[in-house]
């Protein structure tokens, strides 16, 4: 397995998929094993994905200090893996709340940063948030599926109430775009590829510093995709377009059908889209 150095010695895992131009995936959860992202619904036959195992996920080993979990203090990790490979700018993708390490990376770094792809993500770092309002609003649009009222109480209870394990289990349907069998198996693999603890560190207070970050990459020059699930309740599209507004050289797309996965509920349209931006931006 390979892997590279942190600067406090963390051993960080990282894994390769496809061929063709590299592109840096950061995945979401948060501090989940970045196997969850597969190929990116096909998208590895157009790029070499070479995605990072956030420290203490999957086959990263954890920090000496848990407080090293804090979104802010991986940035050093992403850099790390960059100058790895020597790369001097690179495209990268995140998703979810990855989305808050790359945002951070790229305000640190601009000049690092050749496109960056922000999939279904959060922008915590730039003082935007999904709140349980935006949550109800999405599983409003669900009415007509077949699991609705069996799993509608338990997500009621994620986001006004007291949810339990098997709440989370329930509501699980409302995250994907189609609840099917391929939905199904990357929702039930979700418990053994997150860690926990790493994940209430992630936000911690001092992660994020939005009036420094919005400062920083107001300036940013290179082209960022902003992609939203149309049944996405985090973030829903009208709050991926206030994230896009953000950045100088912003696109929306809004995928139809899709929920939080867009790559698992239409592989061809997210492939095409992310694809046709990469190819596009990178030259």
């Amino acid at each position: 397995m390979p892997t590279v150095t942190a600067a406090d010695g963390t051993e960080l895992a990282y894994h390769v998929r496809g061929d063709g131009e590299p592109l840096l995936c950061l995945p979401g959860g948060p501090m989940r094993a970045s196997a969850y992202l597969g190929d990116l619904g096909g998208l590895a036959s157009r790029r070499r994905l070479v995605m990072l195992d956030l420290r203490g996920t999957g086959d990263s080993s954890a920090p000496r200090d848990p407080a090293a979990y804090r979104c802010d203090r991986q940035v050093d990790d992403v850099e790390a893996l960059r100058a790895h490979f020597g790369w001097d700018r690179v495209d990268v993708l995140a998703h979810s709340a990855g989305g808050d390490l790359a945002l951070l990376y790229a305000a640190r770094h601009p000049r690092r940063i050749r496109t960056l792809s922000l999939i279904t993500a959060r922008a915590r770092a730039l003082g935007v948030d999904f709140t349980a309002e935006h949550r109800r609003e999405a599983a409003a649009l669900r009415t007509a599926e077949s699991w609705f009222e069996a799993a509608r109480d338990a997500y009621e209870a994620i986001w006004f109430g007291s949810p339990s394990d098997a709440d989370f289990d329930a509501a699980a349907p409302f995250f994907y775009g189609r609840w099917d069998a391929a939905a199904q198996a990357l929702s039930a693999a979700e418990a053994e590829q997150c860690n926990d603890q790493a994940a209430e560190m992630y936000a911690a207070p001092g992660a994020f510093d939005p009036v420094a970050a919005r400062a920083a990459l107001a300036s940013l020059d290179a082209p960022v995709l902003v992609l939203a699930g149309e049944l996405d309740g985090g973030p829903r599209p009208r709050v991926a377009a206030d994230i896009a507004k953000l950045f100088p050289h912003a696109e929306l797309v809004v995928q139809p059908g899709a929920g939080h996965y867009p790559w698992l509920d239409d592989p061809v349209r997210f492939t095409q889209t992310v694809g046709g931006f990469l190819a596009q931006g990178g030259h």
